[in-house]
């Protein structure tokens, strides 16, 4: 299965406990910090849910589709 790698790009702070509880458990710690995780519909939804924190393989979550090409 495919491999996705996600960056904590912004703060936390100042969001809601339960995203800064979803940036825990995938796995980051401070900004900057790159994780790799499977490629699953899980972890696709927790990218989801703090997509405003993080970016997937460089781009940034919330980008329009297409920006990374």
């Amino acid at each position: 299965m495919a491999t996705i790698h996600i960056t904590y790009r912004k703060s936390a702070i100042g969001y809601s406990s339960d995203q800064k509880a979803t940036i825990a458990a995938l796995g980051l710690k401070k900004l900057n910090h790159t994780v790799e995780h499977e490629d699953t519909p899980s972890v696709r939804g927790m990218v989801d849910k703090v997509r405003h924190l993080v970016s997937v393989d460089g781009v940034p979550a919330d980008a329009p589709a297409g920006a990374g090409k």
